[in-house]
């Protein structure tokens, strides 16, 4: 209902458990939610047939536009405030990679263009001023640098860790085989100077995933004893 309202009345929505969080919220993030930098702000990912098989959104169910959508400036979408951020993911099967699919006989065939060769999608992000009622357009293409998880930003690295918490407290059927160990140990790498405590925060909380799924599997192997 929160979520409604605010997507209603072009606001925001947040849940507070606790004095820290309050703090967050209404403290460190509040200039956010009072000054608006852009409005209707639309994002469309297009990723590139020649080097992506397949790919999956994590998240965001029921944030997803037409793709006719996108340039319509008569459809609302979301507000950004200062120094808002936004994080989404996406499963990408490369081409040719176990579990891409058989190639199709029928399908039309295409030779991609070679300045595409390297480029994985293209971004676009299109949003209005405060008060403006025509959108801009943003674009900008990703390219492949054969870069290992390990070598990624400490961001980058942190955000895998939060996606795959998420997806094995849902008991996602697309968690393949992460644990929450492999949570813990990914996440330690990327805590970075986490200045506000919400990085340490997020490993208290998987300590204690970790310490529950542990007795739940003591209390099934001595039958239901403990």
């Amino acid at each position: 209902k929160m979520e409604l309202l605010a997507d209603k009345g072009n606001g925001n929505y947040n849940y507070i458990d606790s004095e820290k969080e309050a703090k967050k919220v209404l403290v460190s993030e509040f200039g956010g939610t009072l000054y608006t930098i852009a409005k209707d702000v639309k994002v469309q990912v297009e990723f590139n047939p020649a080097n992506v098989a397949s790919y999956r959104l994590i998240g965001y169910e029921n944030r997803k536009l037409k793709n006719e959508d996108f340039a319509n400036d008569k459809i609302d979408a979301g507000e950004l405030g200062a120094g808002h951020t936004v994080t989404a993911f996406y499963e990408v099967v490369p081409v040719g990679a176990k579990g891409s699919g058989s190639s199709l006989r029928y399908q039309q065939q295409t030779i991609p263009n070679p300045a595409f060769a390297s480029e994985i999608l293209t971004v676009k992000l299109r949003y209005k001023e405060p008060d403006g009622t025509v959108s801009k357009l943003l674009e900008k293409t990703l390219k492949d640098d054969g870069r290992s998880l390990a070598q990624t930003s400490i961001d980058f690295r942190w955000a895998v860790a939060v996606a795959a918490y998420g997806m094995i407290l849902r008991d996602s059927e697309y968690r393949g085989s992460v644990t929450l160990e492999q949570v813990r140990a990914l996440a330690r790498t990327a805590v970075g100077a986490d200045k506000e405590g919400y990085r340490k925060e997020f490993l208290d909380l998987v300590d204690k995933a970790i310490h529950i799924s542990q007795s739940a599997k003591l209390n099934v192997r001595d039958g239901g004893q403990r």
